[in-house]
């Protein structure tokens, strides 16, 4: 069954998400959720900060250091990192789905933690240890989920799933994998407390709620695919649920980099879904050829390394570039009333389209803009989606055109 050229179901998800920003604002749920969440929320991290004090009386470098490296490990950057990797390496089932479920786990993560807008562990009392220029971006953000804990349960439970499935089941590999993602979640939860970074209660929920959501996502995971694969309208209704997301994220009581990173994650799953579409019968498929085998030795791999790193870094500097040119121009063509927080220091704190719009005759597509709510909409925003769209479309489509060209 389908409406107006597009499936009963996408139609649905995407008047359902509408109906949800609509009602949320005409409501002011954000608002009332918090009210209910926050203090109960502060009050436990008030509680937990006399344990997390006797847990950091154990202070050690060692620890400051393991705990540390630990946190990079199953950071957002190394997972950016590491799913091209898995990509040119043969396991495109494997990276799609990371990809997505990671997108997945950042908006409901991040989501939650704005709308409790609960604070992190006070520092002092608590010792904060930020080694890295991540985790001191990571400290910005609220503390309710851990994000670290909630991707850890998520990607490791995953993986664990796909290297099961794919490979030699039985007891001893079953108690073996399930032992190993037990106490890779342990040690991160663990160490998010000792580095001061969470309480105890942050921690906890982060697990529940990787829990449900990897859940959720074997259940779902295979129509996913198959959509992904197969599927109709599946750049436009991505491109269209993307838009989407970005109104349906909640306002936080403070502003913090959370919806920054969202927009990213959004951006890279949409342009590296764009780019399998294009090329799956060619670079993509469950036939390609994997790493260590007669195709792709290990010298071939870190040749695949070399140019498809240089690339994507190549692309997100000229995505960004054009973004920053192209949508304030677009934006005032359509007469839509933009501010740049960052990329464009000519529109800081200035709405572009009042001296431009004023007495000029609205065009169709005005006009229908003009049915939006008349507020100055930050381009940074879409120019941070395109960059990143950009970045995944050459992960999944010109990097692997590259490969095949130099026999890669």
């Amino acid at each position: 069954m389908e409406a107006a050229g597009m499936p009963f179901w996408q139609a649905l998800t995407l008047s359902s998400i509408v109906g949800w920003v609509l009602a949320s604002s005409a409501f002011d749920l954000t608002r009332r959720v918090r009210a209910l969440m926050q203090p109960w929320v502060t009050r436990r991290v008030i509680v937990d900060t006399p344990w997390i004090l006797r847990l950091q009386r154990i202070q050690h470098r060692f620890l400051d250091n393991m705990f540390s490296v630990m946190s990079c490990v199953v950071s957002v950057p190394f997972y950016t990192g590491f799913i091209p990797l898995l990509f040119w390496s043969g396991h495109s089932k494997l990276a799609r789905q990371m990809i997505l479920l990671l997108a997945f786990c950042d908006f409901i993560g991040n989501s939650i933690k704005d709308v409790v807008s609960a604070p992190r562990p006070s520092s002092p009392p608590v010792r904060r240890v930020t080694a890295t220029k991540d985790e001191k971006e990571n400290a910005m953000e609220y503390g309710l989920p851990s994000s670290h804990a909630l991707n850890t349960v998520c990607l490791s439970g995953y993986l664990l799933h796909y290297a099961l499935t794919h490979g030699v089941q039985n007891g001893v590999t079953v108690a073996v994998g399930f032992a190993l993602v037990f106490t890779l979640v342990m040690i991160i939860g663990i160490g998010r407390i000792y580095l001061g970074m969470h309480s105890l209660i942050d921690v906890v929920s982060g697990i529940s709620f990787g829990l449900v959501i990897l859940a959720f996502w074997l259940t779902i995971h295979g129509y996913v695919d198959d959509f992904i694969i197969s599927g109709q309208n599946v750049t436009s209704f991505l491109a269209s649920l993307s838009l989407l997301l970005c109104f349906a994220y909640p306002t936080p009581e403070f502003p913090t980099p959370s919806f920054e990173y969202h927009t990213a994650f959004v951006g890279a799953a949409f342009g590296i879904v764009s780019g399998i579409r294009q090329t799956y019968f060619h670079f993509h498929h469950e036939g390609v050829p994997r790493i260590f085998s007669p195709q792709i030795p290990l010298l071939v791999f870190l040749g695949r390394m070399l140019v498809g790193i240089s690339t994507i870094l190549m692309v997100k500097f000229c995505s960004k570039a054009i973004a920053k040119w192209l949508l304030p121009v677009m934006c005032n063509t359509l007469g839509i009333p933009i501010v740049s927080s960052c990329y464009v220091p000519a529109l800081r704190g200035s709405d572009s389209s009042k001296s431009k719009s004023d007495g000029k005759q609205l065009g169709y597509l005005q006009k229908v803009i003009a049915f939006f709510p008349r507020k100055a909409y930050d381009v940074d925003t879409g120019i941070r989606f395109l960059q990143y769209a950009g970045l995944g479309w050459s992960v999944t489509d010109l990097a692997p055109s590259l490969f095949s060209h130099l026999n890669l």
